[in-house]
């Protein structure tokens, strides 16, 4: 487990430094066209060569990496956040509140996210800003850890602490609040970091297809231009490979991050029976 946390957390930190903190003393913008020569390879000058455009790869990975993640954080943290809210009241309270919020979980799961999305992109001609397609991926992600998070509040529910929380006259809010919520601190931390990937996953993907706002450099909009000027037929790879190879850290950064943090909620679960 202490290797897998720390693998993890180094790939994760080091996405971080390529990504927002690099991306902090960029001598030019990267989103300008033409502004060093095209086509260059890897020097000392410009790391990781230009591309066809007249961008600093480099610089424009960074810029990617960075929008990305910021991406993905925002929209795994507001999901999150509203996801385990939602699932608390639903199962705390029961009832009506409980029929309705259920419903509405039910509804947006089954779904089909993603021919959804590719129509909302394609109906906005892919120029939604990224905060638009945060909001969208939102919508869409909230209801997974809210059903999750609802089943184990029907059962805390029952519990003597909570009976007697309520019998001293503790608001709901409260209760929710100080009572059930700790029981999942562990759980919706694994959870957030998993929604990060699912987030960028999805926006790699509706970038792939031209659906993404490709003035906005991410992950998947380099990769998108790169296969739109034949990066890799020409044989330019330090145009499409940066971009493909940071994905998979990610992936496998906060991937190694979420699982260790699972094993250790499954020791602590395991101490305390």
């Amino acid at each position: 487990m202490r290797i897998k946390f720390a693998l993890g957390s180094a790939i994760v930190g080091l996405a971080i430094l390529l990504g927002p903190v690099a991306s902090l003393f960029a001598p030019a913008d990267p989103r300008t066209w033409q502004t060093y020569p095209r086509n260059l390879g890897a020097s000392f000058e410009h790391l990781l060569g230009t591309t066809a455009l007249g961008q600093d790869t480099f610089w424009l990975l960074s810029w990617s990496v960075r929008n990305s993640l910021l991406l993905g954080v925002s929209v795994s943290a507001l999901a999150t956040l509203i996801g385990v809210a939602i699932g608390l009241l639903a199962g705390y309270r029961g009832g009506l509140t409980d029929r309705v919020l259920s419903f509405l979980m039910d509804g947006l799961i089954v779904i089909p996210s993603l021919p959804l999305l590719i129509l909302l992109s394609s109906m906005s001609k892919g120029q939604a800003s990224l905060a638009v397609l945060g909001g969208m991926l939102v919508l869409f992600n909230w209801p997974f850890p809210a059903r999750q998070v609802r089943a184990v509040a029907l059962s805390l529910r029952e519990r003597d602490f909570v009976s007697l929380a309520w019998f001293s006259g503790e608001s709901v809010f409260n209760i929710v609040r100080r009572q059930l919520f700790p029981y999942l601190r562990t759980w919706a931390v694994a959870n957030f970091i998993n929604t990060i990937l699912v987030v960028i996953a999805v926006e790699s993907s509706l970038s792939f297809l031209g659906l993404s706002n490709d003035a906005i450099p991410t992950l998947g909009t380099m990769i998108y231009w790169a296969l739109k000027y034949q990066a890799l037929f020409a044989g330019r790879w330090w145009w499409i490979l940066p971009p493909i190879f940071s994905v998979i850290l990610i992936f496998v950064g906060f991937f190694l991050f979420s699982n260790s943090l699972t094993d250790r909620l499954r020791k602590h679960k395991g101490a305390a029976l």
